[in-house]
Parts: C-alpha cells; structure tokens; sequence
C-alpha cells in the first residue's frame, strides 16, 4: 500500500455510489468498488450490473480452459466497467493469492489472470469473488471532479455486501450504508 498524500483523499478501497441524477447511462445507479487511486487517476469494478449475454461456461470455453464435468454453479459475470470490456477482473477475498494478484484493502483482493479462473473452475477458488469484464477508469484528476459536481457519494466497503450476489437492490442498500435514502437526493431538486 503506498503513502496517501494529505493533500488529497484516495478512495481506494472504497465503494463508489453513483448519485440517483448520473447522467452517464453506463453508470446509472451503480456501485463501483475502487481498486486503485492516486494522482494518475483512477480504476474500479461496477459490482451490481449482470452481463446476461456471457456465462462462466462461455469465457473458460473462450479461454481455452478446461474444466471438470459438470460445471460448478455458474458463476455470475459482471459488467465491470466500460474500458477493456474483453478483459476479465476477479474481485475477491484474500485467501486467493497468485504473483499478480493486487492486495487492494485488508480483506479485498483483485486478479486479473487467467489462473484464478482456473482455480474457481476446479472448485479451489477464493471464498467470494466477483468475475467482471471490463473496468471503469478515470484520468488523472477526473474521479475528484465528478465527485465535486456531485456525481459520485462514497462509503466504506462492506464485504458482505460486495459479494452479495443478489445485484437487484445493490445500489439502495450501498446507499443505506450512507444512513440516509437516494431519495432525499432526486438529481432534479434545486435546480432551474
């Protein structure tokens, strides 16, 4: 973990909570876990968006990995983020380590190889995980400016709720976390 500056919060770590106003369609009430943050910018993972089109079976076939029969409980695939859309991302917990594995906070790990793949098709994966394609990433700069044209509200991550594979209602409960409801912030009060 790297020095934070104090003249800047990073987020990393951290669930982003898009505002009920975003205007960006690929964001709309979502929540994005933040793996990284600092003066180059920004990277995170939308965990409460499903892909249907793409299964787990789908992109170990793609991949090439094999995988014994019959396959274990479909594991959900998640549109994590408009960059790289082809690319796979495991958000997990800590008792999954491989050399490229990412230790983003105490607990919370990301992956992007294709050995955890592995591991989760052989039953030997991380006790929670999310599989995502994609990431949603910000320049340098550009998260802290969204977030102060109140486009993004932040709270602590919570294990239980980030794995929770039940994404229907994600968003409301990360925004229960913030002890009051989206609501209370209709992007269309207060403005001409």
């Amino acid at each position: 973990m790297g020095e934070h500056h104090s003249d800047a919060e990073y987020l990393d770590g951290k669930l982003l909570i898009a505002m009920p106003g975003m205007r960006d369609p690929r964001f709309s009430h979502s929540v994005v876990y933040l793996c990284a943050h600092n003066e180059d910018g920004a990277m995170g993972l939308v965990v409460n968006r499903l892909i249907d089109s793409i299964t787990f079976s789908d992109l170990l076939d793609q991949l090439g990995i094999a995988r014994p029969a019959p396959t274990i409980a479909d594991v959900q695939v998640h549109f994590g983020g408009p960059v790289e859309s082809g690319r796979g991302f495991v958000l997990h917990t800590a008792d999954f380590a491989s050399d490229a594995t990412l230790e983003v906070d105490a607990g919370i790990s990301v992956t992007a190889t294709v050995d955890i793949l592995q591991s989760i098709a052989l039953g030997k994966g991380p006790a929670h995980s999310i599989l995502a394609l994609g990431y949603a990433g910000w320049r340098s700069g550009q998260l802290e400016s969204e977030i102060r044209a109140n486009g993004w509200l932040h709270v602590d991550a919570d294990i239980d709720l980030l794995f929770d594979m039940d994404c229907d209602d994600k968003w409301q409960r990360a925004f229960a976390k913030l002890g009051f409801s989206p609501e209370l912030l209709s992007g269309e009060a207060g403005h001409a």
